[in-house]
């Protein structure tokens, strides 16, 4: 017997469900008119949160808290909007119905927002190997194994054992890649002697990894030459032109034939659509993403739309889709969503999504950025500023841009960050044991 989602009856509105309350979800749930609808949001957690800042809580730069939101605080003002723990499993089209597990859910409009997940290109040694950045959880985990490392690389008396420790690798040139290598060099420069005055923590090497023969591909070449200077003044290793080919026994292999002694692989080099059962395989196109119409209505479906990364708009401007970040989604997401208002309305036809491109901004390092606005580029502290604005505009909660506020003026006054707390299980006695008499015999 087939369990039924508990829900109250829509009565005489239409139910629109939404999977996923990322930036392109929350906004459609937030835009439609609850006069017209009612609007179920499913998610496998209950809060929304910012991934842009995921790389400053694995780097101990904020609290995790302070780029969460509860969807239910968010929502708890909204008439008729219901938010249910779950995970959407499949999508029967026949039955308009998401099957979750928590039972089935019916649905007379559906959204689909799931977003994107890391992308190891098939292999699968490198997604058991690897540390990620797609979750607060994933960022809380990468703080941990960073903090770990440097206080095992303290203790270790073994000269090749603190090299691994002291090797940290980020494969990927994109923003998320840049901004991660800055921070750790950052953090490096500014805060962990300090943290450990009795070993020399400059052994610490930090590598940026790609593929491409430049960092910031999504930018202008102007650009990326400047954040490898940046990046080069703050001696991080970046390595262009090379993939990563394995990574055993602590050393990672690269396709130019180099390798790096590392316990510390960290993976951000490209993202993967996250698919949904019960669309055919047709539907999908590149990077996993479903094919939508110009209105974000999934190919051969009049009430199914999917939006933001898990999406794919093919247009002459745009031939490989939007671009895999917040504003397509959020925008997306308005659009549907005022579309469905007006619909409902008085009947008004659906109007083509239009991407309106606000630029792109990546922070380099402490003072440093790199902004290309529509009608503007430029660098440097001006652009570091304009950083710190926007990212604090976005995020949800009046609370929470205070509270990032507060750690960001903090950290830039004392140059230090007070949140590198390791909070993970008990290292194993034996473990602990085994390192003692390491150290004791090297003493003695």
């Amino acid at each position: 017997m087939t369990t039924i989602c508990n829900i109250p009856p829509a009565k005489d509105k239409k139910r629109v469900v939404i999977i996923g309350g990322g930036f392109g979800g929350l906004k459609v749930a937030t835009t439609l008119d609850p006069k017209y609808f009612q609007i179920v949001l499913l998610d496998k957690r209950n809060y929304h949160q910012f991934q842009p800042l995921f790389y400053q809580v694995a780097t101990s730069g904020l609290e995790p808290s302070t780029i969460s939101f509860p969807f239910r605080k968010v929502l708890q003002k909204r008439p008729d909007l219901h938010f249910r723990l779950c995970e959407a499993l499949s999508v029967d089209t026949e039955l308009s119905c998401v099957e979750t597990t928590i039972g089935r859910v019916r649905y007379d409009y559906l959204v689909v927002a799931t977003g994107c997940d890391t992308n190891f290109f098939g292999n699968q040694k490198l997604k058991e190997s690897s540390l990620v950045l797609k979750s607060t959880t994933e960022a809380i985990n990468m703080r941990n194994e960073i903090i770990f490392s440097l206080e095992r690389a303290a203790s270790t008396a073994d000269t090749e054992e603190r090299e691994k420790l002291l090797n940290f690798v980020v494969v990927g040139g994109g923003a998320t890649g840049v901004e991660l290598a800055g921070a750790l060099a950052e953090m490096r420069k500014f805060v962990l002697p300090k943290d450990y005055p009795d070993f020399k923590v400059q052994r610490m090497r930090i590598y940026l990894v790609d593929g491409l023969n430049r960092l910031l591909n999504a930018f202008s070449e102007k650009a990326s030459k400047e954040a490898l200077e940046h990046l080069t003044k703050l001696h991080v290793d970046v390595i262009l032109g090379a993939t990563v080919t394995s990574y055993e026994n602590d050393q990672v292999q690269l396709s130019n034939g180099e390798s790096i002694k590392t316990k510390n692989l960290i993976w951000v080099a490209g993202v993967r659509g996250n698919s949904i059962k019960g669309f055919e395989k047709e539907l999908y196109g590149r990077g996993n993403r479903i094919v939508v119409n110009e209105f974000n209505q999934v190919n051969g479906f009049k009430n199914v739309f999917a939006i933001g990364d898990t999406a794919l708009v093919t247009t002459q401007d745009t031939p490989n889709g939007h671009p895999q970040v917040a504003q397509p989604a959020i925008q997306q997401g308005i659009n549907v969503a005022n579309n469905l208002n007006k619909f409902e309305a008085d009947g008004t036809a659906f109007k083509p999504f239009k991407y309106v491109d606000k630029g792109s901004l990546a922070t380099i390092g402490r003072n440093s950025a790199v902004a290309e606005l529509p009608y503007a580029r430029f660098r440097g502290f001006l652009a570091w500023v304009l950083w710190l604005f926007v990212h604090i505009m976005t995020i949800v909660g009046v609370k929470n841009r205070l509270l990032v506020f507060i750690n960001w003026m903090w950290s830039y006054i004392t140059y230090d960050q007070s949140l590198r707390l390791l909070l993970k299980d008990e290292v194993p006695e034996s473990e602990g044991k085994e390192t003692c008499q390491e150290t004791c015999q090297e003493t003695a």
